[in-house]
C-alpha cells in the first residue's frame, strides 16, 4: 500500500541581517543618557505585556569604551525569584547576532535575598559578532518561564521593571565582561558566582562558535503558538491531505510537557487522539520549514508508546520521524514508522525503516524489526550520496544502496497519526521527543551524537541551525 505523505508547507519566514568582513554589525538605535556612570558596558532592558506565565526580558549591549568588545566576552544576568521547585526554561525569539549565537543557563544564587534567588545568565558564542566604539548590540528578545506553564510573580524579581516598555538602562541587570563585572548592581549579601564558575574563579572561557551545517533543538517552547518555535524554522501541521485520517491535522495535539527523563527541562509531544470517527479525530505533525538537509547524520532521541496515554487499546497508531523532499525523478523520503499494533495487515509491535526512490510508483525499500520499543531510544540516520544507513540505539538494522539514498534536500519531521479507525471510542496515543540533531559534515555514531547532544545541552544551547539553505 502507498504511504506517501502529503504535506504542502505553507508560509515563510524571513530573517534579515547585516553581514560585514564575515560578521555582524551592529548599529546604534540611541545614545545612553549624559546621567550613565562611564562604564564600558551599558546594559538598557525593557518588558512588553506582563504575562503570569512568562517572564520576556528584552536587553541591548552598549559599547561605550574605546575599542571593539567582542559578545563573546560578555555575559548577562536577569535576576528572579522561582516560585516553586519546577525547572525554569529559556529560549531565545530574536537577536541580531541570531539566536544560534545566544546561551541560556539558569542557575541558583549561593546566598539568595528576597528579590533574586536565581539569575538566567545569556552568553555569545564566539561568533556573535563584535561591538564597535558606540555601537549597540540591538534587542536580545528572550523568554522564561516555568517548564511546567504555571503561574509566576514577577513583582518580587529583582530585574523585573513592569514601567519600561521602552529601551532604558537598568542596573538590576548585570553585565559582565571576561568575567569581570562590568555594569548593574548584583544582589545584596554578597558577589554572585563569576561566568562559568564559583566566585573567584577564572574568567568563563569563551562559547565556541557552532561548525557550519549543525541543527540541534531540544523543545523549549511553550506551545504551538510560541514565536520562537517559528522563527526557529519549526511548523505545525494544520493543512489538509494524509497520511491516515485525511485532513485531520491540527495543533491541538503539539505540547511541550516538563519531563525528568528530558536532557533538557521539556520534550516535544505529539498526541493522536480520536473518538473512532473522522470527525472526531486529531493527528498531530511538526516539521522544519526549509528543505536543507541531505547527506550527513540524523538523530533523534524519541519516546515510543506501547499503549495508549488514556482509552482502549489496539489502534494501529503510527508514530513516525521522517524526512522528505523533491519530488518526481528527484523524490526523496527516509522513514522511521513505529507501530506498536501494526497495521497495513502485519503484527505489531513493529518497526518499519523505509527508504522511498519513487512515491507515485510505490518504489520502496524496507525492513522491518518486530520488537516492542516502548520507552526513550536514540534513532540515527546516517546518509551518503551512495547509502543510508538505519539505527537505533548504536544497533544497526539495515543499509540500503544507491538507488534509495536521497536526491534533494529534506524537511525533517515527527508525526503521530492513525492508520485506520478500527473501533469507537474514546482515546489518545502520545509520543515524546527529547531533542533532535543534524550534522551535514558526515557519519557520526550514537556515543558521539548523545555526547555532542549532552555538550550542547550543559552550555545553555537550546537551539541552534547553521545549516545553510539551498540557492533558490
Amino acid at each position: 500500500m502507498q504511504r506517501r505523505r502529503i504535506w504542502q508547507p505553507i508560509g515563510a519566514l524571513l530573517i534579515a541581517g547585516t553581514v560585514v568582513g564575515g560578521g555582524i554589525a551592529f548599529y546604534s538605535t540611541g545614545n545612553p543618557t549624559k546621567e550613565s556612570d562611564p562604564s564600558e558596558i551599558i546594559v538598557r532592558y525593557r518588558t512588553d505585556t506582563v504575562s503570569e506565565d512568562l517572564v520576556k526580558p528584552s536587553l541591548e549591549v552598549f559599547n561605550t569604551s574605546k575599542e571593539p568588545v567582542p559578545l563573546g566576552d560578555v555575559r548577562l544576568r536577569y535576576y528572579f525569584t522561582a516560585d516553586t521547585d519546577t525547572p525554569y526554561a529559556f529560549n531565545c525569539v530574536q537577536a541580531a547576532a541570531g539566536c544560534s549565537k545566544v546561551t541560556g543557563t539558569v542557575v541558583a544564587l549561593d546566598k539568595p535575598t528576597d528579590t533574586a534567588d536565581h539569575y538566567l545568565e545569556v552568553g555569545f558564542t564566539a561568533d556573535a559578532g563584535t561591538l564597535e566604539p558606540g555601537a549597540n548590540s540591538n534587542g536580545i528578545d528572550l523568554q522564561l518561564y516555568r517548564a511546567d506553564h504555571g503561574k509566576l510573580k514577577q513583582s518580587n524579581d529583582r530585574s523585573f521593571d513592569g514601567g519600561k516598555t521602552t529601551y532604558k538602562e537598568s542596573k538590576t541587570v548585570t553585565a559582565y565582561k571576561r568575567g569581570a563585572l562590568a555594569w548593574g548592581e548584583e544582589p545584596e549579601g554578597g558577589a554572585a558566582a563569576a561566568p562559568g564558575g564559583a566566585t573567584g574563579s577564572p574568567p568563563a572561557p569563551a562559547i565556541p562558535a557552532i561548525p557550519a551545517g549543525v541543527m540541534f533543538d531540544d523543545f523549549n517552547y511553550r506551545g504551538p503558538q510560541d514565536p520562537a518555535l517559528f522563527k526557529h524554522g519549526w511548523l505545525v501541521r494544520t493543512s489538509k491531505g494524509g497520511p491516515g485520517i485525511a485532513n485531520t491535522w491540527s495543533a491541538d495535539g503539539i505540547s511541550f510537557p516538563p519531563s525528568p527523563d528530558a536532557l533538557g527541562a521539556q520534550v516535544l509531544q505529539l498526541r493522536a487522539q480520536t473518538d473512532g470517527t473522522p470527525a472526531g479525530t486529531r493527528q498531530a505533525a511538526l516539521g522544519t520549514l526549509k528543505q536543507k538537509f541531505r547527506t550527513g547524520t540524523f538523530a533523534a532521541r524519541i519516546h515510543f508508546s506501547d499503549k495508549p496515554t488514556s482509552g482502549r487499546n489496539g489502534d494501529h497508531v503510527n508514530q513516525t520521524f521522517f524526512t522528505i523532499g523533491g519530488s518526481g525523478s528527484k523524490y526523496s523520503e527516509l522513514d522511521y514508522e513505529y507501530m506498536p499494533n501494526g497495521g497495513w495487515g502485519a503484527p505489531g509491535p513493529k518497526l518499519d525503516t523505509t527508504s522511498w526512490h519513487d512515491a507515485d510508483k510505490n518504489d520502496r525499500v524496507t525492513s522491518k524489526s518486530e520488537k516492542s520499543l516502548e520507552g526513550w531510544h536514540t534513532v540515527l540516520l546516517t546518509v551518503t550520496d551512495d547509502s543510508v544507513t538505519y539505527q537505533v540505539d548504536g544497533r544497526k538494522l539495515f543499509t540500503n544502496n544507491k538507488k534509495y539514498a536521497p536526491r534533494a534536500d529534506m524537511s525533517v519531521h515527527f508525526n503521530t497519526w492513525f492508520v485506520d479507525l478500527p473501533f469507537k471510542g474514546d482515546r489518545a496515543w502520545d509520543m515524546q521527543i527529547d531533542w533532535v540533531y543534524y550534522n551535514a559534515a558526515g557519519g557520526q555514531s550514537t556515543q558521539e551524537v548523545e555526547a555532542a547532544v549532552k555538550g550542547f545541552s550543559d552550555g545553555g544551547r537550546r537551539y541552534f541551525d547553521t545549516v545553510s539553505a539551498p540557492a533558490s
